[in-house]
């Protein structure tokens, strides 16, 4: 069996991941910080990490995971997904960066990439509204999360764009 450490602050997520992942060969530990999660002592085929755990961010934690399980896939998954915070985790180490809700198979592609019976197919396009999404996330970060800055820039109202960003929970990392 293959060894998973999953840190994420939503537990009923986690449980039922894991009991999915168990149908596919993978034994998970769930933790629900990273001070936790970076104690555990076991050799670890994979790391589940998910980008906003309560107070707490993990991107700048992802190279003591990398440092700890140098052998490891680090695997971002987050409900809070924006270019921003990907291009962040790759540069960090992370070898692969997932929205939520993930499928099953995409995930265990992605965990495991050189497994041949994986049946993932790469290339699926983003809808629109994910897109514009990232695109708004893009840019407010680049004006430092100035909100007439990002709208002048999206060639959009203040108004319009405040009212995109409350629809969906801002990503406080981008």
């Amino acid at each position: 069996m293959k060894k998973l450490l999953h840190v994420d602050d939503d537990l009923a997520f986690a449980e039922i991941l894991k009991r999915r992942l168990e149908r596919h060969g993978w034994q998970s530990e769930i933790y629900t910080d990273t001070v936790s999660a970076l104690r555990h002592n076991e050799k670890l085929d994979a790391i589940l990490l998910d980008l906003n755990l309560n107070n707490e961010a993990s991107l700048p934690t992802i190279p003591d995971f990398k440092s700890n399980w140098p052998q490891a896939r680090i695997v971002m998954l987050t409900g809070y997904a924006s270019i921003a915070s990907t291009v962040a985790a790759i540069k960090l180490g992370a070898d692969d960066y997932l929205a939520k809700p993930v499928e099953l198979h995409q995930l265990i592609q992605v965990l495991a990439p050189n497994d041949s019976h994986s049946e993932y197919e790469m290339g699926q396009p983003l809808s629109p509204d994910r897109l514009e999404w990232e695109l708004i996330q893009r840019t407010l970060q680049q004006n430092r999360g100035n909100i007439s800055a990002t709208a002048r820039a999206l060639n959009m109202h203040r108004r319009t764009l405040q009212r995109k960003l409350q629809k969906r929970p801002t990503n406080r990392l981008s």
